[in-house]
C-alpha cells in the first residue's frame, strides 16, 4: 500500500472520528464534555490507530497486541470514538455517554470487555503506567509497543518528569509519548499559569529522542512514528490547536469543558460535512 493512500486512510478516520466526538458531545445533553482537549489530539489518534497501533477486537485479550494510555483522559470522546470505530462497541453506545449506568464516563474506567485497558484522568498518572508497562514488555522479550498521549497542561505534575527521567534509564525504545501541545489548560493559557518553556530541548535533555512536529500535519505524524529510534523512548511534541477542527471552538478555552447546544451541533455537522 503505498503511503499516499495509508495518509488518506487516516483522513477518512479522522473525519469519523470528528463525527463521533460531536455526536457524543451532543448527545449528553445536560452533561458537559471536554471537546476542546479530544479535538486537538484527533490527527494524533486517527494516525496511531490506522497504522501504528495494533489493537481490535479479536487481538485485545491476547499478548501479541501494542497498547495505548491516554494520560490526558478528560480527553476522552477521542478515545471512545476510536475504540467504537474500532467494533468494541456501537456507534449509538456514544450516545449512553455519562448517562446512568453507562460505561462511558467522563474519564477512561477499565473495562477490557469495551477496550479500555487502563483507568486514566488524574493527571500525571499515565506516563508512569506505560513506563511499567514498557519495562514489563522488555523484560519478556516483547516487540509490543505502547504509545501514551500526554497533556501539555498535564506536564505540570512532577510525576511526568520523574517518569522523563526514568524511561531513557531503562533504555525503552518500546515507549513513545506524544505531548499534545494546545498552550491552553482548564484555567486559562499554559504560559501565564507554569511556562514549559522549549519542551522539546527539556526532554531531549533527559535522554529521549525527542521531536517538534506540527500535530495536525497527517504525513508528518505518520512519518514520525515510521522513524525507528534504538534503545531511546521517542517523544514528540505535537503542535496543536485546542478544538481543532470546529471554527467555533478552535483555541477557545471556553470549549475546554462544555454543553455543546443543538446550534452548535448543526453548526459543527455542516463543518465535517465539508471537509
Amino acid at each position: 500500500m503505498s503511503t499516499d493512500t495509508k495518509i488518506n486512510n487516516i483522513k477518512s478516520l479522522k473525519k469519523k472520528l470528528l463525527k463521533n466526538v460531536v455526536d457524543t458531545a451532543y448527545y449528553a445533553g445536560a452533561s458537559s464534555a471536554h471537546i476542546g482537549g479530544a479535538l486537538s489530539c484527533i490527527d494524533i489518534v486517527s494516525t496511531l490507530f490506522t497504522e501504528f497501533i495494533k489493537i481490535n477486537p479479536e487481538n485485545f485479550s491476547k499478548k501479541d497486541r501494542d497498547y495505548f494510555i491516554l494520560s490526558k483522559g478528560h480527553a476522552c470522546l477521542v478515545y471512545y470514538a476510536v475504540l467504537a470505530e474500532l467494533g468494541f462497541f456501537s456507534r449509538d453506545d456514544l450516545k449512553s455517554f455519562e448517562k446512568t449506568d453507562s460505561f462511558l464516563l467522563g474519564h477512561p474506567i477499565l473495562n477490557e470487555k469495551y477496550g479500555i485497558d487502563f483507568s486514566t484522568g488524574s493527571l500525571g498518572m499515565g506516563l508512569s503506567i506505560g513506563i511499567g508497562l514498557a519495562i514489563s514488555l522488555k523484560k519478556k522479550k516483547s516487540e509490543n509497543k505502547v504509545y501514551v498521549i500526554i497533556g501539555d497542561g498535564e506536564c505540570n505534575e512532577g510525576s511526568i518528569w520523574e517518569g522523563m527521567m526514568s524511561a531513557p534509564h531503562f533504555n525503552l525504545d518500546n515507549l513513545t509519548i506524544i505531548i499534545d501541545k494546545n498552550n491552553l489548560q482548564q484555567t486559562g493559557k499554559n504560559e501565564d499559569i507554569m511556562s514549559l518553556g522549549d519542551l522539546k530541548s527539556k526532554i531531549s535533555s533527559f535522554g529521549w529522542d525527542a521531536h517538534s512536529i506540527d500535530g495536525h500535519n497527517i504525513k508528518d505524524l505518520y512519518d514520525i512514528f515510521s522513524q525507528k529510534t534504538d534503545s531511546k523512548p521517542k517523544a514528540i511534541v505535537a503542535n496543536t490547536i485546542k478544538g481543532k477542527g470546529l471554527s467555533f471552538a478552535e483555541n477557545n478555552n471556553k470549549f475546554h469543558h462544555t454543553v455543546l447546544t443543538k446550534a452548535l451541533y448543526e453548526k459543527a455537522l455542516k463543518e465535517i460535512e465539508s471537509k
